[in-house]
């Protein structure tokens, strides 16, 4: 049996279609993982900085027992912060969350200047320079996250790529961004 030229152009045509449409879904899952994963290192991140607030909280109780208020709203936060589950949908209610909880501590790093004794403890120093820590990774974390989601958008909605990322339900996704009024330093008053 003798194939015609024609019939032979449409099968390797077929088989380089098919190559560049499973190397182009393979990419696009890759850069999928890839943003996944980032926001699990947030996750991650955010869940470093809730282990610590306790003992943070613990620490200070210790030396403001009368500042009662601040600390209820401490473990209010963390608790309303970590009782949402970060994933691509839900970014914006996270940060609100997070960001209450940033706010709270703010508040309760502000108590301990007016505890001479309590910023001279050497625990509390410890756990606010961890804190300090997890803040800085958190921000790196976000930062990491918002650069693989560029790269995936990026990816999924150039032509013609978008064609299959449409067929094979591939969506953009969201990045971190600054919370409203995060430009306006916060005030600390006593």
């Amino acid at each position: 049996m003798k194939l015609s030229k024609g019939l032979i152009g449409i099968i390797a045509a077929v088989v380089i279609i098919g190559g560049w449409a499973a190397s182009a879904y393979n990419g696009m899952v890759g850069v999928q993982e890839e943003a996944t994963t980032a926001l699990a290192n947030v996750q991650s991140a955010y869940q470093r900085r809730a282990d610590l607030i306790p003992n943070l909280v613990e620490t200070v109780k210790g030396y403001a027992a009368h500042e009662k208020e601040t600390l209820e709203g401490v473990v209010n936060a963390r608790s309303k912060a970590t009782s949402i589950n970060l994933d691509a949908e839900n970014i914006e209610e996270f940060q609100k969350a997070q960001g209450e909880l940033s706010s709270a501590l703010g508040r309760l790093i502000a108590v301990s200047e007016a505890y001479p004794d309590l910023k001279a403890n050497e625990n509390f120093r410890d756990l606010q320079v961890q804190l300090e820590g997890t803040e800085n990774r958190i921000n790196e974390a976000r930062n990491q996250f918002n650069k693989t989601v560029q790269n995936y958008n990026v990816q999924i909605r150039r032509f013609p790529k978008n064609l299959l990322a449409g067929i094979f339900g591939f969506d953009t996704m969201s990045k971190f961004e600054a919370e409203a009024g995060a430009e306006k330093a916060p005030q600390v008053k006593f």
